[in-house]
């Protein structure tokens, strides 16, 4: 099966984006230099996270910090960068991958946490490293539908648990070459938050406008990339290949509706270099249009689109064109334009 799903928006506007960063780096040297021992006896070169993945370091919660609170800190930016009161938003979506607990929802506690009234609807998405964008996505349709007239999208995202239990594992003497490998991209992996307040255009004339987008699925590589708090087990040749021709038919079969070639902007989810310069060639974009955060930041999860954004927002201006495109483990895609 093949073909995009295409979504176009007529009155919805990205009010505000924020992040929060965590104080806490660390750099690739400091893991290689934990992982030295299982380095030397697989034979595998030192500087291995910043040659292969351009990864040089990650930020980590230090003391006092969380990702819920970082959320939380977050949503409260936003809200007060767009000008809009907690009690005015209706509609409140968590995208996070990581989570405490199965239940209840993540979405509950940052709702108390925001002080948002009883009657926001909340709730967690899940779609792997797109979920900012799905969660975005469904927002601006029930905005367009008229169900609520603002709506919050957060994730907060902590890697601090895998990285450690990562680590352990893998300076086990069983683990050989191929199952280091496999692992290794979990240690790019980096903890931070984002929010982001969505609400109607007309209302808000110096928003910028979200035109809408389109997604594709290649469920068939489910099994491609599968993480949990214990580790993320990753085939990562198999997983860039399949990534890249997914983007790749969803972008040459929107030509056809979409004029996506020389946008001012290219918000891309942050993997490593591998993958950013791979979809630059591919897609033959300007690379001075793809902003990079992975090299200080590593990949954040979901939450690397809206903090991208959110750091490259200052060097937008009215009228640019700004595309984002997510890739999520499962795998599905999503490339959305917004007006700035």
């Amino acid at each position: 099966m093949t073909g995009n799903s295409t979504t176009r928006f007529r009155n919805v506007a990205l009010l505000s984006v924020a992040s929060t960063i965590p104080s806490r780096v660390t750099t690739s040297d400091e893991i290689e230099q934990k992982l030295a021992v299982a380095l030397k006896r697989l034979k595998l070169r030192s500087g291995l996270l910043r040659r292969v993945a351009g990864v040089l370091e990650r930020r980590n919660w230090g003391p006092g910090e969380s990702s819920d609170a970082a959320t939380i800190s977050a949503g409260r930016r936003a809200l007060a960068e767009a000008g809009i009161d907690a009690s005015e938003i209706g509609l409140m979506i968590n995208t996070s991958v990581t989570r405490q607990h199965l239940e209840p929802s993540v979405a509950v506690r940052i709702h108390d946490g925001l002080g948002l009234p009883s009657s926001a609807i909340n709730f967690d998405v899940a779609n792997a490293c797109l979920g900012f964008v799905t969660g975005m996505t469904l927002a601006a349709a029930m905005i367009e539908s008229g169900q609520v007239k603002y709506a919050l999208i957060v994730n907060g995202e902590d890697a601090d648990e895998i990285q450690v239990n990562t680590i352990e594992r893998l300076l086990r003497d069983d683990i050989d070459r191929e199952g280091f490998m496999s692992e290794f991209a979990s240690l790019t992996l980096g903890s931070g938050a984002a929010a982001a307040v969505i609400g109607p255009a007309d209302a808000h004339p110096s928003g910028h406008r979200i035109l809408g987008g389109v997604t594709r699925a290649a469920t068939q590589f489910h099994e491609l990339c599968v993480g949990s708090v214990d580790g993320m087990f990753t085939d990562a040749r198999a997983l860039l290949k399949g990534g890249l021709d997914l983007v790749l038919s969803a972008w040459k079969e929107a030509q056809t509706e979409w004029r996506w070639g020389k946008m001012d902007r290219y918000i891309t989810h942050q993997v490593s270099s591998v993958h950013t310069d791979s979809m630059v060639r591919a897609a033959t974009l300007d690379k001075s249009r793809v902003p990079v955060t992975y090299p200080h930041l590593g990949n954040v999860g979901p939450a690397s689109i809206p903090i991208t954004l959110a750091e490259e927002q200052k060097t937008l201006k009215n009228g640019d064109r700004v595309l984002l495109m997510g890739v999520g483990s499962g795998l599905n895609t999503a490339l959305m334009e917004i007006a700035w």
